[in-house]
Order: structure tokens, then C-alpha cells, then sequence
């Protein structure tokens, strides 16, 4: 691995993110596995807000996504249920 604090880090063989800086996630979108890059922090972060409203919580899931992450406006429905049948997950693996 190359690179430090100041310039980033990289691979120094390809020049690529190295494995150990990887933050992406897997989910099933739509039935399609998709990477959701910083997936635990936006998990984190919404968790923190103390929702209850699975709209609202939805829409904050996606609002972190969308900042973070590529999200076609044709599928952000479909990406919002994935998102938040992940968030469901994840607060029933951190209890």
C-alpha cells in the first residue's frame, strides 16, 4: 500500500483503493447484488436520528446513500426497500 494521511492511500501495484480501505457493502437491490460504499456509517448514522417511521427512515437511508453513492433515479423506490431492509437488519445485529 502507498500513499498516507495527506496524499491518500492507493495500491501501489495498480494505483486502485487497497483492500483494507474497501468500505463498500453488498446488498440485494431489485434482486442484483449492489455495493453501497460507507454502508455501516450510513446505517450508524440513521440509527442515531431514532426514528420510527419506516417513510422517514427511508428517506434519511437514501439521503446518506445518494451523498455517497450513485443511486438511479428510476430505482431509488427499490433501493429505499433494500436500504431499509438492511437497516432492519442491522438494528436487530447490534441489540
Amino acid at each position: 500500500m502507498g500513499g498516507d494521511d495527506k496524499d491518500g492511500y492507493y495500491c501501489s501495484i495498480c494505483g486502485g483503493i487497497p483492500p483494507d480501505k474497501i468500505k463498500t457493502k453488498m446488498i440485494l437491490v431489485d434482486g442484483k447484488e449492489t455495493g453501497i460504499d460507507q454502508m455501516d456509517w450510513i446505517l450508524s448514522e440513521v440509527k442515531k436520528l431514532k426514528l420510527s417511521d419506516d417513510a422517514t427512515i427511508m428517506d434519511e437511508l437514501l439521503k446518506r446513500t445518494q451523498a455517497l453513492n450513485y443511486v438511479p433515479t428510476k430505482k431509488k423506490e427499490v433501493y429505499g426497500v433494500a436500504l431499509l431492509e438492511e437497516y432492519k437488519k442491522f438494528l436487530t445485529e447490534s441489540e
